[in-house]
């Protein structure tokens, strides 16, 4: 599903070049369930940037689910992220005049008929809980169902791969347990390769695969040194 070789990534600060990653090898298979962790600033977050296509490697090649993304221009990229991803925030991002319905109806795919779209909203929303608030705006949800508003955006489409960066990171405990355990319920059930960005140990816990960023990214393998 996921085969980056030789990967390095930099950005430009104050006039200098700051090395973010460097990845030798590293693969992923489809259906996998990985939670990722390690520090801040330690390029957690740019690795699921360079995955969903947002940004370029530096360096290296980058194949997700057969697609060269380090060959793809801009407007190529962002075919492969509306068809291939779903992403999930830890602020959620939904817009404040939509309702949750509305929020998840901007992203259905086109060649959906209005009778599947009513269907499929109708399904997950019940699926995570919230038939009876599909109809309330994102102020009048809870943080918990706001996010699990989200997730019916990101997983609606069925995409090859999720991409989640602190997803309950605003969520009291108990909240993010139950967050977290709904979304890995349902990429088990329909098989979707889960990538989770998270410092919560005890969550990480729950995942089949726990990664240390250390293990992949070689600059911050040096600095541990």
């Amino acid at each position: 599903m996921i085969q980056l070789e030789a990967v390095s990534k930099s950005f430009a600060m104050h006039g200098k070049t700051l090395p973010i990653l460097q990845i030798p090898s590293w693969r992923v298979e489809s259906g996998e369930r990985i939670a990722l962790i390690g520090p801040s600033g330690s390029g957690k977050s740019t690795l699921l940037h360079v995955l969903s296509g947002v940004i370029q490697p530096d360096l290296g090649e980058v194949w997700v689910d057969g697609e060269p993304l380090h060959q793809y221009k801009e407007a190529k990229r962002d075919q492969y992220r509306a068809k291939k991803v779903g992403y999930i925030f830890q602020d959620f991002h939904l817009i404040s005049s939509l309702t949750a319905r509305q929020n998840v109806e901007l992203i259905v795919p086109s060649a959906w008929s209005k009778r599947q779209t009513a269907e499929q909203l109708d399904y997950w929303f019940e699926r995570v809980g919230l038939q009876d608030r599909m109809h309330h705006l994102p102020a009048q949800l809870s943080r918990g169902q706001q996010q699990r508003a989200a997730i019916v955006r990101a997983l609606i489409a069925k995409p090859k791969l999720i991409l989640a960066d602190e997803p309950t990171g605003s969520l009291d405990w108990e909240t993010a347990r139950d967050v977290m355990s709904l979304l890995l319920e349902i990429c088990a059930a329909e098989q979707l390769t889960l990538l989770t960005v998270t410092h919560d140990l005890h969550l990480a816990d729950m995942y089949p695969a726990r990664i240390h960023i250390q293990d992949l990214n070689e600059i911050v393998r040096r600095e541990a040194v």
